[in-house]
């Protein structure tokens, strides 16, 4: 029996997520589509069998024909997709942010609390990557020991010129962040900011960040952020522990020897590097919906996330060291 998936937002993701759903993955129909702009919602629905378009994602989420809803449509629309869907009971699968500001995070976790169990699935993919998930059982096993730092690097070869300083953290480091939590099984609680040379490619944007993030349990993240380094979109990671190192490998599948060097490709963009990791993710939440469940990232990560880059856009401005408060924590997510 497939899942009957309605799709908010059909720009660049939200295109890609329905040929995921109707190309590559299993127990999934999409059968509505919604998006600010009608005229692409329709030329996507064209594409799709009796695919119906709807003029609102309210209007999609309520309707009888929709399961489960796919949530890509621009971020400060979020909250309220989501909070619709929680009413409605729906399992929601919602690409990040959950939400952009912490309020709305928690208005989100507030509802969902009180619907009495999870229908919210964040969209971070690394967290179903299998470079991630075998560093993660690396840590777990114990064979470097407890883990003490993890460098993270997060590399683009360029960015739009719309792209900003802040972004870097909103947008990009953002997933470096709930790898950290999600590797150190720990939460952060103060984060500082520090700006080197600038690359010249990037004009004036403070590009590399460096970012700096404290763990209660006492392990220390780094997190580099370079988006204009040019050679290509390279994923780098790295936990030191107490007795080893353990690094993500090569995303590159061979290593080419020729007139005395050696080489290996780099991916070029985030499609390449976590197609793979996005189709897991959302056949794990299909898998889930069916059963009208969410076992994914939750909207308690989604809202950790929120805290921290908001802090961090705070360090940035500030130059200082700039605590991370979180709320309690609700029971329902505790064993998430």
């Amino acid at each position: 029996m497939s899942v009957h998936v309605g799709v908010i937002g059909v720009g660049m993701i939200g295109q890609d997520h329905i040929r995921r759903l109707t190309k590559v993955l299993s127990g999934a129909e999409v059968v509505a589509v919604s998006d600010v702009d009608l005229s692409q919602a329709e030329r996507v629905a064209k594409e799709l069998s009796g695919a119906r378009v709807f003029a609102t994602g309210e209007e999609l989420i309520a309707s009888k024909s929709v399961d489960a809803v796919v949530v890509t449509s621009w971020g400060l629309t979020h909250a309220t997709y989501v909070l619709a869907a929680i009413a409605a009971g729906k399992p929601v699968f919602c690409e990040k942010p959950l939400a952009t500001t912490q309020g709305d995070c928690s208005r989100v976790i507030d509802a969902e609390v009180a619907h009495g169990r999870r229908l919210v699935q964040v969209g971070f993919m690394r967290r179903f990557d299998a470079h991630y998930v075998a560093l993660k059982a690396t840590i777990t096993s114990g064979a470097i020991g407890a883990p003490l730092i993890f460098n993270s690097a997060h590399r683009n070869p360029s960015v739009p010129a719309s792209y900003t300083s802040e972004m870097a953290l909103v947008d990009t480091a953002v997933h470096d962040i709930d790898t950290a939590r999600f590797l150190l099984d720990d939460e952060p609680v103060a984060v500082s900011v520090k700006s080197p040379r600038r690359n010249s490619r990037g004009g004036a944007l403070s590009d590399p960040l460096f970012t700096l993030m404290e763990m209660r349990g006492g392990a220390l993240v780094t997190i580099e952020t370079s988006v204009n380094i040019a050679y290509g979109y390279d994923i780098r990671g790295e936990i030191v522990g107490e007795t080893g190192v353990a690094s993500l490998a090569e995303s590159n599948p061979i290593i080419v020897k020729s007139a005395s060097t050696f080489s290996g490709r780099v991916p070029m963009d985030w499609k390449e590097r976590f197609g793979r990791a996005f189709d897991v993710e959302v056949q794990a939440w299909l898998i889930a919906a069916a059963r009208g469940e969410v076992t994914g990232p939750s909207a308690w990560d989604g809202y950790v996330a929120t805290v921290v880059t908001d802090a961090g856009v705070r360090a940035i401005q500030s130059g200082e060291r700039v605590p991370v408060t979180l709320r309690e924590q609700p029971a329902l997510y505790r064993a998430s």
